[in-house]
């Protein structure tokens, strides 16, 4: 006898005990033993479906019976498991009775009468619901489950019969949400008295506490209890669409049905009923708080608005009583960023109708700010963490808002190149918005952008991202004060003030930063660029009046200028004032009246600035940006002064000598290359102004320094090739000549070639170098034989027509006897070549 019978018969061994007390102690231990059973068969299944799927053949127990035919090595593992298709066998013959069930509630029906179908379904429906409570107890819990399924089918059809017999005059939606209600209770109950009686102390210590093996010494079943929940959410909406309710009545009823559901998901145990209730309140919330907000957005009156916030109020409670005792943090924090938009979007949509239309966000905005207060109170921490997202949601979609206007003040002023001095417009704003259009509620941008740049402020003291909240914050008070003229509509000639103070704050602020704050300072490098693009605005903003063009870029070029002085600025500062210089420049030359050609002398001036400073501050990090910028000035000039010859030619002449001094500095000594060519290049446009055609006039200048330059090479290096030091510039002057020799009629080019080929060769023959030797003789053979060219047609038009075959086949006769020793003499020649440098 087992340890329960044992424990309640010592005390009476000597005396049996009566047979109703020993009937009740055999069916307790009964039904532990058809639960431990029940237990022990699904860890034998599983094991089994474990050894199958892990090992190369299937597993086959002791006690299954003798082996298949061809169940040896070679047997194949089957593709299905037993479980597998066990549920699959249930599900389609569940699927199968439902289907009949409901073909004969709608199409047999009305072949019985009323005794017949009441009999019949409430027959089916109580086995249905029955047979699952005796399977439950065999352990045939997927057979059950597929029973049950069947029986909470029929109690629907069951609904619909009886409202097709007994309720066939009332409103459908009315009686679908009665029914609905009587569903949802009756599977709840199901779920309960489907349920096995709780086990004892004994089977509780056996199965395990806790464990997965502690859930299956409870085979209950699956899903009435889910399917119960999912159907309590219908009831309340469908009361209230049966009764004509408003859209602000199923709105709240949307509302309170999520906070019932969320109610469930809290109070639930069970995996999948908790999932359903999750499932069915987000939804039910979810409608109801777009429901709420459309009509909060959309109402005529602040009271119709007051009415649709109260529901979101409502929906924030909710979501924060769900925060509250959800035990996922994430899922606190979700739930209360989700309250705090909902009070922000109530608190806009009553500003929207009560106050003019400029002061919706900035209403929003101090309510999302409000919402940073919580961080101070004694809730929750994911709860103050998830109202304090909110707040920073809010505000973020407040600097959203404001982009438009900030980025058309940032871009307008660029429309103003195309119309240079045409005229001081009335305004800023008709100054920078001339081709773009005003966006709409404007006027308080610049207190939305000022107030978030102050709560970043304040807010950002004391975080680990103190600089970076800090440089945010610099950027929306820098884009405040820039919309600022254009908002207030300032006159044209305060706007550029204005700019400008922006420009020497903006700067100040940046030598400041790098006076006091570590290098590299992201403040100092972030107002640098703030004051760089705050120029360019007011640069082009200037352009619409002369005086006002000049006096900028004049400030502009000073300011600049005195921020170089610090080390930190200088790299952006320094080409700042060296591109203002130079639209200086130009502007100069535009006022006064010079063709661009004369212009671009002024503009030469830039580089010569920047080449003096660039070598005062060699070796600092501002000096490539100062010789970038110089660069692009004097292409700047080239480019102007490209319609005028002889002013191109003196403009690449200076930039050679500017080019020449800055290869004096020992690190720029690769600049002397640049000035050689600039010397070049201005040298063959001034033959170009001099309409001079003779190719020596331009190949002479480079092949002069280009042998002069091998030489010296040479004598430092006596490895290199005659190729390379005289190679290139022997070819720029004996190749074009060549060319031109062989077109020119008269005698004096051919033969002045002939004698500079001859010396070439001599040279090259005397010093055993190979390239003048193959240069010079190459081409000395090639003038000589066009010089000759005419005797030989004359000679050869005098002999007979016999005479070249004759000669072609004897020079083949002299060419096939001696072969071998030419072959000789042409290795020999390849020799005394290659010996040559």
């Amino acid at each position: 006898m087992s340890r329960c019978v044992a424990g309640a018969t010592l005390p009476g061994m000597t005396n049996l005990p009566p047979p109703a007390e020993e009937l009740r102690l055999l069916d307790a231990e009964l039904r532990q033993l058809d639960l431990r059973r029940a237990v022990l068969l699904r860890r034998r299944e599983w094991l089994v479906h474990t050894l199958r799927a892990a090992a190369p053949q299937p597993a086959r127990d002791a006690g299954s019976g003798p082996p298949r035919a061809g169940g040896g090595a070679g047997a194949r593992r089957p593709e299905a498991s037993a479980p597998g298709v066990q549920n699959v066998l249930l599900v389609l013959g569940g699927v199968l009775l439902t289907i009949a069930a409901v073909a004969f509630t709608l199409v047999s029906w009305g072949h019985l009468g009323i005794a017949g179908r009441a009999l019949v379904l409430g027959a089916l429906t109580v086995a249905a619901l029955g047979g699952p409570v005796v399977l439950l107890r065999r352990g045939l819990r997927s057979t059950a489950e597929a029973v049950s399924a069947l029986g909470t089918a029929l109690t629907v059809l069951d609904a619909y019969a009886l409202h097709e017999v007994a309720f066939a005059g009332t409103d459908g939606v009315g009686y679908a949400a009665g029914a609905s209600a009587v569903l949802a209770g009756v599977w709840a109950a199901y779920a309960v008295l489907a349920g096995p009686p709780a086990p004892s102390p004994a089977s509780a210590r056996e199965t395990g506490e806790g464990g997965s093996a502690g859930d299956d010494a409870r085979p209950g079943l699956r899903h009435p209890l889910p399917l119960a929940v999912a159907t309590a959410h219908l009831p309340l909406l469908l009361w209230a669409t049966a009764a004509g309710a408003g859209p602000h009545t199923l709105t709240a009823v949307l509302l309170v049905t999520a906070a019932g559901g969320a109610a469930v998901a809290l109070r639930a145990a069970r995996m999948p009923v908790r999932v359903v209730a999750v499932t069915g309140a987000l939804g039910m919330g979810l409608a109801g708080v777009l429901s709420a907000g459309w009509l909060c957005w959309t109402a005529s009156d602040p009271g119709t608005a007051a009415r649709a916030a109260a529901l979101l109020a409502g929906a924030a409670a909710v979501a924060l009583a769900a925060g509250r005792f959800v035990r996922d943090a994430d899922v606190a924090v979700g739930a209360a960023l989700a309250a705090g938009l909902c009070l922000v979007a109530g608190v806009g949509g009553v500003l929207w109708v009560a106050v003019p239309g400029e002061w919706t966000v900035p209403g929003c905005l101090a309510c999302g700010i409000a919402l940073l207060a919580v961080d101070r109170t004694a809730l929750p921490r994911p709860l103050r963490q998830g109202l304090v997202r909110a707040s920073a949601a809010v505000q973020c979609v407040a600097v959203l808002w404001s982009v438009p206007l900030v980025a058309g003040t940032v871009l307008g002023p660029s429309a103003q190149g195309a119309r240079p001095w045409s005229g001081l417009p009335g305004d800023v704003r008709e100054a920078v918005f001339t081709d773009l259009p005003w966006p709409p509620y404007a006027a308080t941008v610049p207190l939305v952008l000022a107030a978030v740049a102050a709560v970043l402020l304040v807010a950002g003291r004391n975080t680990t991202r103190r600089a970076a909240v800090t440089v945010a914050a610099l950027v929306l008070g820098w884009a405040a004060v820039s919309v600022l003229p254009v908002v207030l509509r300032l006159p044209c000639t305060a706007g550029l003030v204005a700019q400008g103070a922006v420009v020497v704050a903006a700067l100040g602020f940046a030598e400041w930063a790098d006076r006091t704050l570590p290098r590299p300072s992201p403040l100092s490098l972030t107002a640098l660029l703030l004051a760089l693009v705050t120029s360019v605005d007011l640069a082009f903003l200037a352009l619409a009046s002369e005086a006002a063009t000049i006096g900028a870029l004049t400030s502009l070029t000073a300011v600049f200028g005195a921020v170089c002085r610090r080390p930190g600025p200088a790299p952006i500062a320094a080409p700042a004032a060296l591109a203002h210089a130079t639209a200086l420049a130009c502007a100069i030359g535009a006022s006064a009246g010079w063709r661009p050609p004369q212009t671009a002398l002024l503009v030469l001036v830039v580089p010569a600035v920047a080449a003096l400073v660039a070598a005062r501050t060699s070796g600092s990090r501002a000096t490539v940006p100062v010789e970038a910028a110089g660069a692009a000035a004097g292409l700047l000039a080239l480019a102007l002064a490209v319609t005028d010859p002889p002013v191109l030619a003196l403009v690449l002449s200076l930039g050679g000598v500017l080019a020449a001094g800055t290869a004096l500095r020992p690190e720029r000594r690769p600049a002397g290359w640049a000035a050689a060519a600039l010397f070049l290049l201005a040298a063959w446009v001034r033959l170009t102004a001099w309409d001079v055609t003779m190719p020596e006039a331009y190949t002479l200048p480079v092949t002069g320094p280009a042998l002069v330059v091998g030489y010296l090479r040479r004598r430092r290096d006596t490895a290199v090739s005659s190729w390379t030091a005289y190679g290139a510039g022997l070819a720029v002057t004996l190749v074009p000549s060549l060319f031109a020799a062989w077109d020119d009629g008269h005698w004096l080019r051919p033969l002045l070639l002939g004698v500079a080929a001859l010396a070439v060769t001599l040279t090259g023959a005397r010093h055993r170098l190979q390239a003048p030797l193959v240069l010079g003789a190459g081409v000395l053979a090639l003038v000589t034989l066009h010089e000759l060219a005419p005797y030989i047609t004359q000679v050869a038009g005098a002999l007979p027509r016999w005479v070249p075959p004759a000669l072609a086949g004897l020079v083949l006769l002299v060419l096939g006897a001696t072969y071998e020793q030419r072959l000789r003499d042409a290795r020999r020649l390849r020799d005394a070549l290659g010996r040559l440098r």
